[in-house]
């Protein structure tokens, strides 16, 4: 396993089975930049962690369940499956807050990490939003 791969793993690891700032903060390089479908592109390590202190709040028992894991050169690849209950607010990339909704959910993504010097340098997630809104019981009735 090269590097790319253990910091993949741990950021997984940090965001779901054991949710912790402080290390999903020492994984990123501090001028890191994210692209997400929620949140656009983010630039800077603290952007990035308050993304995933968002995430955290709003689904806190969120889990991750591998597809496929790939390493290739200094970049981390996994498709899986995220899923958990949203009991905590959701943050709009407006600002607005919405309630949870107490719905669980379970939604397919991929995600690339590159990594230099042991730090996460580029980082992009890819998911369907309104699969993930439709979940939550947020998108009108069709």
């Amino acid at each position: 396993m090269g590097q790319a791969r253990e910091v993949m793993d741990r950021l997984t690891d940090a965001v779901t089975t054991h949710p912790d700032l402080r290390t999903l903060g020492e994984l990123y390089a501090e001028d890191a930049v994210a692209v997400t479908p929620d949140g656009g592109e983010i630039h800077g390590r603290d952007g990035i962690v308050e993304y995933w202190r968002q995430m955290t709040d709003a689904i806190p028992d969120g889990t991750y369940e591998s597809v496929h894991a790939y390493e290739v050169g200094d970049t981390a690849i996994d498709e899986g499956f995220f899923s958990g209950h949203n009991t905590g607010p959701i943050q709009l990339p407006s600002g607005e807050t919405i309630p949870a909704t107490q719905k669980e959910i379970k939604i397919r993504g991929v995600d690339f990490a590159t990594v230099r010097d042991g730090k996460i340098v580029e980082y992009r997630l890819y998911f369907d939003e309104m699969e993930f809104l439709g979940q939550l019981g947020l998108l009108p009735p069709s």
